[in-house]
């Protein structure tokens, strides 16, 4: 039987991979299928949340039920998500968050020259900290190394309640696959290592947390 511990709550998730523009045709992305965010969201749906999905392009379907939000680079991410979180009991933040973006986008597409090309790649804003703190933060890091450190470090730098850690070189996990091992750490120091399950179980699992972190108070 399906919890129904959301009901009531209101939920953003964000999904899919980030893209900033090289010029009209290319892109600056990441391998990111949005899989993870849509069973969040799917997850958070199915528990009674009213769930905003705001969502970078991806090639599986836009699951119903829920208000979707369509946005491709991390300025639109931020205006949306701005938006979005008025009102929000939580914000779950399972997008591919590009870090660079090009300084100067081509107008026109960039055409071969016979030598090399040059891109000036600048960082994109980390807007999460300046969010409003009248609602949970849950991030995801994406990790290679020191996987706990990393993303203890993350929560930290963006004043999150829980990060959900991937470890991105373990079989069967992180990118365009349909599993995840992941490491739940929450701001008091708290680390629960999840076996290999699938995302939707990460999503159900994840969620356990916020419904707990939420406790008994009510939409708004």
């Amino acid at each position: 039987m399906t919890k129904e511990d959301l009901t009531g709550k209101n939920v953003v998730v964000t999904a899919g991979g980030t893209r900033e523009p090289i010029d009209p045709v290319r892109y600056i992305g990441n391998r990111s299928s949005g899989k993870m965010g849509y069973a969040v969201a799917e997850a958070a749906r199915d528990r009674g949340a009213t769930v905003i999905l705001v969502t970078a392009p991806t090639a599986i379907p836009i699951p119903g039920g829920m208000e979707v939000i369509h946005i491709r680079t991390v300025a639109e991410l931020k205006e949306a998500v701005t938006r979005a979180v008025k009102g929000a009991d939580a914000l779950i933040m399972a997008a591919a968050v590009s870090d660079f973006r090009v300084a100067r986008p081509a107008d026109s597409k960039i055409k071969k020259q016979g030598g090399k090309l040059i891109l000036e790649l600048v960082e994109t804003e980390d807007f999460l900290p300046g969010l409003p703190a009248d609602f949970k933060k849950i991030g995801f890091a994406a990790e290679s190394e020191d996987l706990v450190a990393n993303a203890t470090n993350k929560l930290r730098k963006k004043r999150l309640d829980m990060i959900v850690a991937n470890d991105i070189t373990a079989p069967d996990s992180g990118f365009e696959v349909d599993t995840n091992r992941v490491t739940l750490i929450d701001k008091n120091g708290n680390v629960e290592e999840l076996p290999l399950m699938s995302k939707r179980e990460v999503a159900d699992r994840v969620l356990d947390r916020v419904a707990g972190m939420l406790g008994g108070k009510g939409g708004r």
